[in-house]
Order: C-alpha cells, then sequence, then structure tokens
C-alpha cells in the first residue's frame, strides 16, 4: 500500500512536487502529482449512486466519509469492466473535494517536477483536458492526470446533486461499505 498524508491542504497538478504516484490503464501509464494522493488501496466494492454523471461508478465509505468513485477508464475512452480484486482505489484530494480513482494498478512514484513535463498536446494528439503533461520514461511516456479536470463543471454539480439526494435518501450517508455493489470484494488496504 502506497500512503501519503497531506500537510497544506489540497494541491493542484501544476502546483506538486517533484514525484508522481504511477498508476496503469491497459498498459498506458499514468501519474498523478504525489502531494495531491491519500493512499491507495485494493478495491473494495461499490455501492452505485443514483443520478450521478457516468464518469462515476458509485461511491464507498472511507473511514465515516461517503467519497465518490471515478471510474478512470470511462474518461479516457477504455472499455469500463468489472471490479476485480486485482483493481486500486488511489483515495486522492483535489480542489473541491476527495475522490477515489478506479485503475488497473498503481506501479509506484516517479521524478517528475512540473518543469519536466511536456505539453500533452504536442506529444498527445486529440489528448483529454484532463492530462495537463507527460513524462518520458525509459518504458515510455507518462501522462500526467489532473485530478481537478477530472469532470465539467456540469458533471461537479450532477455529482453534488446527486450526493446530496443520496445523504438524505440515506439518512446519514450511502451504504457504500464495501459489502454489496459492483463485485469486488476487498479490505481497503
Amino acid at each position: 500500500m502506497v500512503e501519503r498524508g497531506l500537510t497544506s491542504g489540497p494541491a493542484t497538478a501544476e502546483g506538486a512536487g517533484a514525484f508522481l504516484l504511477r498508476f496503469d490503464l491497459d498498459g498506458q501509464a499514468y501519474g498523478l502529482p504525489l502531494a495531491m494522493v491519500e493512499r491507495a488501496v485494493r478495491a473494495v466494492a461499490v455501492t452505485p449512486l443514483p443520478g450521478a454523471p457516468g464518469l462515476v461508478r458509485g461511491v464507498i465509505n472511507l473511514q465515516g466519509q461517503v467519497v465518490p468513485v471515478m471510474d478512470v477508464r470511462r474518461r479516457f475512452g477504455l472499455d469500463s469492466r468489472p471490479l476485480s480484486l486485482s483493481d486500486h482505489m488511489i483515495v486522492a484530494r483535489g480542489l473541491r473535494r476527495t475522490v477515489v480513482l478506479l485503475v488497473d494498478s498503481v506501479v509506484g512514484t516517479v521524478a517528475g517536477a512540473p518543469v519536466d513535463w511536456v505539453s500533452a498536446q504536442g506529444v498527445v494528439p486529440g489528448v483529454d483536458d484532463a492530462i495537463v503533461g507527460v513524462v518520458r520514461l525509459s518504458d515510455g511516456l507518462l501522462l500526467i492526470h489532473d485530478l481537478d479536470r477530472f469532470l465539467s463543471v456540469a458533471e461537479e454539480e450532477q455529482l453534488a446533486r446527486a450526493l446530496a439526494a443520496g445523504n438524505r435518501a440515506e439518512g446519514s450517508g450511502a451504504q457504500g461499505d464495501g459489502a454489496q455493489g459492483d463485485g469486488a470484494q476487498g479490505d481497503g488496504g
């Protein structure tokens, strides 16, 4: 398990430190500024969240806090698939909220200060707005993900409404305790 506590509030992709957490999706390397990462854990079951944007897989209960789970595969146009015990979840804090990113695997950390980033537009034509840069690695390119650009403003508003409705419907929050939902069972650590 990879763990990293935030020391001074949420970070932004451009203002992050010199290290990235590397994760993989379908063999492609992606990175998230390590300063945004709270921890990475094995996947647990996800409770669906009615009314949420299509990129939101559902919610989990993380130490009493209902946290939305983002399907990164959907965001980058990859085929969605059922949860697997080998999948991982990255708990990360953006400017607006804490979220969980559902990924194939967490590889580890790599050096990659913003000054080393190359514009994604110049290297990967037609790349998604959530990719803010690219770092060249010995085994290929690492696409740097901006957590705060993952959802559009409209999707953020839709998520906020769905979370509020879920809280009202459940009284004290969603059922996302890992006991039901999307299929994978795990201990969260």
